[in-house]
């Protein structure tokens, strides 16, 4: 199955870039470019792509305000946001974590890590190493911002209905390890791990492990190390 983009991004040569490169895959296809967040949001709501590429720093209706906007339309459900970012970790790609957005990229990326990226995301996967979580959370994730998601910050009583080996997964998960690290701790299958990731997911409603992570340290479940 074709796997569906969305380009956004001011800067008109990058786009170009970014659109050679990705239609020289053969499982990936542009659909549409945006200069800014809200061409982004309406070629959005146009095309449902399967993944926005989205910059942050963008005139008028930035980046940040623009995943906010898509991630939180249901008609956009299965719409993914990857992140494209001059500086790999800042504010402002926390921001846009909480908000909805799957992962995030330097703009400096390797074409192959491009594209591994855009199908990572695409799959329901969250881009987010375990060294790069570890630093947004300490930062960033572990302090809600409310303003951030116009809603109140996941309190520890919404896990109530999770099961002890969701939260032991989720625990791991929000340390950036990933689901064969999980299922080497744990003894059990990368497989098990995924199904009690997503039954995780599903309980919290959360769009992917990019957002269960962030609810693992808003709720305290998880601290961050001091």
């Amino acid at each position: 199955m074709t796997i569906r983009v969305l380009l956004a991004d001011d800067q008109t040569l990058l786009r170009a870039t970014f659109r050679m490169l990705i239609d020289s895959a053969d499982d990936l296809d542009v659909v549409g470019e945006a200069a800014d967040g809200a061409q982004a949001v309406a070629l959005a709501r146009e095309h449902r792509p399967d993944v926005v590429l989205m910059d942050i720093r963008m005139p008028g209706t930035d980046g940040l305000a623009a995943t906010a906007e898509i991630c939180a339309d249901p008609d956009l459900a299965g719409t993914r946001i990857l992140i494209l970012t001059t500086f790999e970790i800042d504010e402002y790609v926390a921001r846009a974590l909480r908000v909805g957005a799957s992962g995030f990229l330097g703009k400096d990326v390797s074409a192959e890590q491009l594209l591994d990226g855009i199908r990572t995301i695409a799959a329901g996967e969250a881009l987010l190493s375990p060294a790069a979580t570890r630093t947004l959370i300490t930062r960033f994730l572990a302090a809600p911002d409310p303003a951030d998601t116009g809603r109140p910050p996941t309190t520890p009583e919404a896990l109530a209905g999770l099961t002890a080996r969701e939260r032991e997964m989720m625990t791991l998960a929000a340390e950036g390890r990933s689901n064969d690290e999980i299922a080497e701790a744990l003894v059990v299958s990368p497989l098990t791990v995924r199904t009690h990731i997503h039954r995780a997911m599903m309980k919290l409603g959360a769009r992917d492990r990019a957002q269960l992570v962030v609810i693992a340290y808003q709720s305290g479940l998880v601290r961050p190390a001091r």
